[in-house]
């Protein structure tokens, strides 16, 4: 007795040490402050910077909006004049109406910002951050410090966006598809000059901070996962991110090797979209062999998947939402899981439907329609799916429903 005496003595005494260590650990940790900068604007942790990417993102969708409103006022009241635009506008709206000019730039800007500002970076840059790690089960993403870039990158071109609407030439006024020849040559018009060219620098920012992105979490889904969570395991959220990830990783390099080749034709003379040309004023151009088709091939190769970079993250959370306000598991996860794979990978091979007025080869504009018809199909099982798990189900209509 007296040695079991000793044993229990000897594990209180090591327990008791091994406490007081931890204890004087803890008070070190816990002595340590972030300062206003490191934990709300150069912060790492992935809910800040969620919350970054949902103010920035509502910054720009309260700004797309109100461009939206202006436009909108015009076309709605064609022959109207409203003397509170000249002073909100100046020269853009001499006598109360906006200028065809000034028109197409506030056109140009609000689709620019609402698809890739606000519907990309917004939305998956939000809920990317702030779901992955706490349905995944990891303590944060795989690379804090990348994630952070990402942000920044996205802020930085945020600024130059906004700053090329104050430039005196004005902002880029050739459409958010930026075709050429109007967005490769500064003579096309007053909003094709070095409005134009910060356009280009913002959105191949956007580019990076995208990719940097889009890289950490699927790192951070392939690799993170807390122990028992395995793939098939994941909630669909995550997997409709995973899949959004993918899609913007193999898409956008395309559109920003596009956006290269432009800037080496507006700025260095090159030839890749030009061809042909006549400039009213300045005579025709030397530049031959270019094909502005090209551009719109780069262009919608990350155009149609970005339909589903924005529209893959909410699938997911309404597969998610509905589940749980049903109070049973998702109908068919499988089901639902090669439905997203599909969606992810038809989305690479519709592209050229945006094209069918460019002279496209009608049997090959064939092939794109049907291509295009079959996304209809796991869409149609998703839909399917939702309608199953809500049948029977014990609904709450909570705020999410």
């Amino acid at each position: 007795m007296s040695n079991e005496a000793a044993i229990i003595e000897d594990v209180h005494v090591h327990g008791a040490a091994h406490h007081e260590a931890h204890g004087h650990d803890d008070h070190g940790h816990h002595e340590h402050h972030d300062t206003f900068l490191t934990k709300y604007v150069f912060s790492q942790d992935h809910k800040m910077i969620a919350k970054q990417f949902l103010i920035t993102g509502m910054v720009w969708a309260v700004l797309g909006g109100l461009m939206s409103v202006l436009f909108r006022l015009q076309l709605g009241y064609p022959d109207a004049s409203f003397p509170w635009l000249e002073s909100l506008l100046g020269k853009w709206a001499k006598g109360g109406q906006i200028t065809p000019e000034a028109y197409y730039a506030l056109v140009t800007t609000h689709g620019t910002v609402l698809v890739f500002f606000v519907l990309t970076a917004g939305l998956s840059g939000t809920f990317a951050n702030f779901l992955i790690p706490l349905q995944i089960g990891a303590r944060d993403m795989a690379s804090p410090f990348m994630n952070m870039l990402s942000y920044w990158f996205f802020f930085v071109a945020s600024i130059i966006m906004l700053s090329s609407m104050f430039v005196e030439t004005g902002p880029f006024s050739g459409g958010w598809t930026a075709y050429p020849p109007l967005s490769a040559l500064g003579d096309a018009s007053p909003g094709s000059k070095t409005g134009m060219d910060l356009w280009i620098i913002a959105m191949a920012l956007f580019i990076v901070s995208s990719l940097l992105g889009g890289l950490n979490y699927i790192a951070t889904i392939l690799n993170m996962r807390t122990k028992g969570m395995s793939m098939t395991r994941l909630p669909l959220t995550i997997w409709a991110l995973f899949f959004t990830a993918v899609l913007g990783v193999l898409s956008f390099p395309v559109l920003l090797s596009g956006m290269i080749l432009l800037i080496f034709d507006r700025n260095f003379g090159t030839s890749f979209y030009l061809s042909d040309i006549f400039v009213n004023g300045v005579g025709a151009l030397p530049n031959e062999g270019g094909s502005a088709i090209l551009y719109q091939h780069l262009f919608w190769f990350l155009g149609h998947p970005e339909v589903y970079i924005i529209l893959l993250p909410a699938m997911g959370m309404v597969s998610e939402i509905m589940s749980v306000s049903s109070r049973k598991p998702i109908f068919g996860y499988m089901a639902m899981l090669g439905s997203l794979f599909a969606i992810a990978a038809l989305a690479f091979l519709v592209w050229a439907h945006h094209m069918f007025v460019t002279g496209l080869n009608p049997f090959l504009g064939s092939v794109f329609v049907l291509l295009t018809l079959l996304i209809a199909v796991p869409s149609a099982i998703k839909v399917f799916n939702w309608l199953t798990t809500l049948w029977r189900g014990n609904i709450r209509f909570t705020p999410g429903m």
